[in-house]
């Protein structure tokens, strides 16, 4: 069956000669697999540059029905275009090691094979914000992480709570003064991100990396960290 649906390009792998396998979180069917053929072939007019992470696409899709206890299906897309041209993202030190570490959270945190429009236009929104956003975007990363844990299920209300749970699974806990910083980044829009030193910034996204470990049993080693820590400086 022939479905149109929003995507967002989480990641791919190379398959055969001219093929990739790519991970597409979906506006009507969540996370879904698909197979697209000879987008790696010279006479691809440099289609796999639609398939970078983060992409946002508008895909016609032949979406098969899944079957009672199947294994993870590959779909095959029938029509592809980019939904909105990024003019930073790809060429901005800074936005794309924040984008690649995202990507790589969204990649082992987004397991449901089924629509969320509300997670989708979070995802498609934020995603925007980081391309169209000309400076101070520092903290995006930590902002971004404490506000996708409300479409997962797991938002702490605030700084305290998250310190509490990793008390309670003997894991370092915050200090007060990095508790303060992290109930204004819980309670503030994008753009109106406060000033946080690097140190405090690296000390905040771990404690958050390990609060998220507590409830996303997948995500494991985050491989893109150093380098986001290396660049956000």
């Amino acid at each position: 069956m022939l479905n149109k649906t929003r995507g967002i390009v989480i990641n791919y792998i190379r398959y055969r000669e001219t093929s990739v396998i790519v991970n597409i979180y979906t506006e009507e069917f969540g996370i879904q697999t698909y197979i697209e053929n000879g987008v790696r072939s010279a006479k691809s007019k440099n289609k796999i540059a639609l398939f970078q992470p983060l992409t946002l696409l508008d895909l016609v899709i032949y979406q098969k029905s899944k079957n009672a206890g199947a294994n993870k299906q590959i779909h095959r897309i029938a029509e592809i275009k980019c939904n909105t041209p990024f003019h930073t993202l790809p060429y901005d030190i800074y936005k794309s090691s924040i984008a690649l570490f995202i990507t790589e959270i969204l990649g082992k945190s987004l397991k449901e094979e089924t629509g969320n429009h509300f997670l989708f236009e979070f995802l498609h929104n934020s995603i925007i914000w980081l391309d169209e956003v000309e400076e101070h975007f520092e903290n995006f990363h930590l902002q971004f992480l404490l506000q996708l844990g409300t479409y997962l299920g797991f938002s702490p209300e605030n700084a305290h709570e998250i310190s509490n749970e990793l008390r309670i699974h003997n894991l370092p806990v915050l200090s007060l003064a990095l508790e303060n910083q992290l109930d204004v980044l819980l309670n503030t829009p994008y753009h109106q991100s406060p000033k946080i030193d690097r140190h405090s910034r690296n000390q905040l996204l771990e404690s958050i990396i390990l609060f998220y470990r507590l409830h996303v049993d997948t995500l494991g080693e985050i491989k893109s960290l150093t380098v986001l820590k290396e660049v956000m400086r």
